[in-house]
């Protein structure tokens, strides 16, 4: 292991969307196992703190407002950035602006991947290459991160580990205030092809026992959607909107099991080690972000549908129409899983 820092001061990179941020953050808890002294600085999208800050991992936390005047922040941040030293710089993203950054930081190692423009100006890249569909070997997305660390830390899976305060356990807990057991859906996705339809997950909840409360999380854009749901089955509580990341992480904390799409909440569940069932569609799990969590399910289509995968993010709309790839997991399919999950 590499150990030539000046100051130990470390720079993460990653202003995509909450999941990325915390398939990242073991980077930044493998460096502090193996230089406790270090100093992270983080980068991230606006509105990601919460996550970041449950985690254990962050010295100082930089967010880059995209949704208001964007570049004049970009060139803000870059002017604040650029008056630091670093012993290490990491860009986790492959996308221009992001390598602009990394260009005119002042660091003694700076890392990342070959795929972005800028890499040319990094002491060492790697490649970030994602599975394919029926292949065997394959990386997880926190591996293809982690590699970038080799050479200075142990390189091997470590999960997000998220620590929620006292604060967010107290909020999630009067939340949850039913005696009953929960499981918790989380029916919405930024793209329409890696979410489940919704009559499906309005049958799901109608399928799951009495004995178990339903909670369904997401922010404040999910509100609609979980109260479509909740119209269908009263019993359903809807708690899109009522939670950060920090506090969503307690609740998950607090619940029996999740169900969601190939999403955030997916690697959520994953840094409290909650029981997660996630449904592709669209994607598959060989591109490297199935869930980490110790019990696990991931479902999709198995008949092998020749235009699944349509795309690494997934996409707007079906683009052959049919969207076989999501109604063809059946919600019975699904309560078959939590069923054996549960047991």
């Amino acid at each position: 292991m590499i150990d030539d820092s000046l100051n130990k001061k470390v720079l993460i990179i990653q202003t995509a969307f909450p999941g990325d941020v915390l398939l990242a953050i073991p980077i930044a808890q493998r460096i502090l196992e193996t230089y406790p002294t270090a100093e992270i600085t983080w980068v991230v999208r606006k509105g990601n703190e919460s996550l970041l800050i449950a985690s254990k991992a962050a010295h100082q936390i930089i967010t880059w407002d995209k949704k208001k005047q964007k570049y004049q922040n970009l060139f803000s941040m870059g002017v604040q950035l650029t008056k630091q030293q670093y012993w290490l710089a990491i860009n986790c993203q492959r996308f221009f602006t992001t390598g602009i950054l990394m260009a005119f930081l002042k660091a003694q190692h700076k890392l990342g991947f070959k795929e972005n423009p800028w890499s040319w100006c990094y002491e060492k890249s790697y490649s970030h290459s994602k599975g394919k569909k029926g292949d065997q070997n394959y990386l997880h997305e926190v591996d293809r991160n982690l590699q970038l660390l080799t050479g200075f830390t142990p390189i091997h899976r470590k999960s997000p580990q998220l620590t929620p305060s006292v604060q967010a356990i107290k909020k999630a807990e009067s939340l949850m205030k039913q005696g009953k057991a929960w499981i918790l859906l989380a029916p919405a996705s930024v793209w329409f092809t890696k979410q489940w339809p919704i009559e499906h997950w309005t049958k799901l909840a109608s399928l799951i026992p009495e004995n178990y409360s339903i909670g369904i999380i997401g922010g404040a854009s999910d509100i609609p959607l979980g109260e479509l749901i909740k119209s269908e089955v009263p019993r359903v509580i809807n708690f899109c909107g009522v939670a950060d990341f920090e506090e969503s992480a307690a609740m998950l904390q607090t619940a029996e099991l999740l169900v969601c799409n190939d999403s955030a909440p997916l690697h959520l569940a994953s840094s409290v080690n909650l029981p997660v069932i996630a449904i592709f569609c669209s994607t598959i799990p060989e591109f490297g972000f199935f869930p980490l969590s110790q019990r696990s399910i991931a479902l999709q289509e198995t008949s092998n549908l020749p235009c699944r995968p349509c795309g690494v993010h997934g996409k707007q709309t079906c683009p052959i129409g049919h969207f076989a790839c999501g109604y063809s997991v059946t919600p019975e399919k699904v309560m078959e899983a939590i069923i054996t999950i549960s047991t």
